[in-house]
């Protein structure tokens, strides 16, 4: 995984501040590849209830992690009961790393 302990573990924070502390965080993408270089940081966040406003939030979150790792890019992919279950889900759970 290329992020470090101190990225990871503020992600999760932001994570939880913008969803509870409940959200499950995981790390999907090129960034689980330790032999790759570059790319975007591809986060996975999954919570077990319906969420309001989800582009809104998704794309909060995105701006603070994008702050926080100095302007490294950050795509968030929501997924909650009240939203739909896209194929990316289901790539993000199987291949995702749990921060």
């Amino acid at each position: 995984m290329r992020l470090n302990q101190k990225q990871a573990e503020m992600l999760k924070s932001l994570a939880a501040a913008e969803f509870g502390n409940r959200a499950e965080v995981r790390l999907f993408g090129s960034r689980t590849d330790d032999a790759a270089r570059g790319g975007d940081v591809d986060l996975f966040v999954e919570v077990s209830s319906p969420i309001d406003r989800p582009a809104l939030r998704s794309a909060r979150l995105a701006a603070r992690a994008i702050r926080a790792l100095g302007g490294r890019r950050v795509d968030v992919v929501l997924a909650a009961p009240n939203l739909a279950n896209l194929p990316i889900h289901d790539i993000a759970r199987s291949s995702g790393v749990r921060l």
